[in-house]
């Protein structure tokens, strides 16, 4: 155990490894969530490439990303919990002055580079792979700092599942609203052609009452007329016709 705790620590103090580990958490939680269309990996934004960035759509059927990359100022953290430990005021204080100070590097860094309306949202999310760095950046007041001066959010792990789950309920939303559209759409065109379908079979009904009528003339009175002459030829008297011959 001690010797997988001591690998452990390892990997945590090797800055690039850090990174590589928030952002392979970072994407087994966002593949865990959203479905592959609807996030880019290593999106192109402005002059670079964010980490993550998920696809929101838009109501004229675009999409604007909203870039999300993952920050893990361990040595920072690590300086803070050692220092808290310490139970010395004065180190406690430098070392919490320096990971706010990091964190807002961090947020800045993001907004310079990811932020860019209208091809991204106006805010961005910084993803702090662990629970305790997340807890301590609450306690320090930083969301609402880094919302309002860099338009960055912080989220831990399970804030960022909230959060995703939170954007794909908005996006079965809009896809059932752009559904009712396409039904109402659906819905006019039929009632259209039922109007048609209606001038024309008043039009076909005005046509059988006109040949109803036709027929009830030739079978009324042209029939009538044709009885009469064969009651004629029936009440004419041959026998006398063929004495007069004779």
């Amino acid at each position: 155990l001690a010797s997988g705790v001591g690998d452990l620590k390892k990997v945590l103090t090797n800055v690039k490894s850090r990174g590589i580990l928030g952002e392979v958490q970072l994407g087994a939680i966002l593949q865990d969530i959203l479905s592959p269309s609807q996030y880019e990996v290593n999106a192109k934004i402005k002059s670079g490439f964010v980490e993550f960035a998920v696809k929101i759509p838009t109501e004229n059927g675009d999409t604007v990303l909203l870039p999300i990359d993952s920050k893990f100022p361990g040595d920072a953290y690590a300086n803070f919990r050692d220092a808290y430990e310490s139970g010395v005021a004065a180190d406690i204080d430098t070392a919490r002055k320096t990971l706010m100070n990091t964190l807002k590097s961090e947020a800045n860094d993001i907004c310079s580079k990811y932020i860019n309306p209208p091809d991204t949202t106006d805010f961005a999310i910084m993803f702090i792979p662990f629970e305790g760095l997340y807890a301590e950046a609450v306690n320090f007041g930083m969301i609402e700092l880094l919302q309002r001066t860099y338009r960055v959010n912080i989220a831990g792990p399970s804030t960022m599942a909230a959060l995703l789950n939170s954007l794909q309920m908005s996006f079965r939303s809009m896809a059932i609203r752009k559904s009712s559209d396409n039904v109402w759409r659906v819905l006019g065109e039929v009632r259209t052609e039922f109007d048609k379908f209606t001038d024309a079979l008043e039009k076909t009904q005005q046509r059988i009452e006109t040949a109803n009528d036709e027929l009830n003339k030739l079978v009324g009175v042209r029939t009538r007329q044709m009885q009469k002459q064969l009651r004629k030829v029936a009440e004419y008297d041959f026998d006398s016709v063929e004495n007069n011959d004779n």
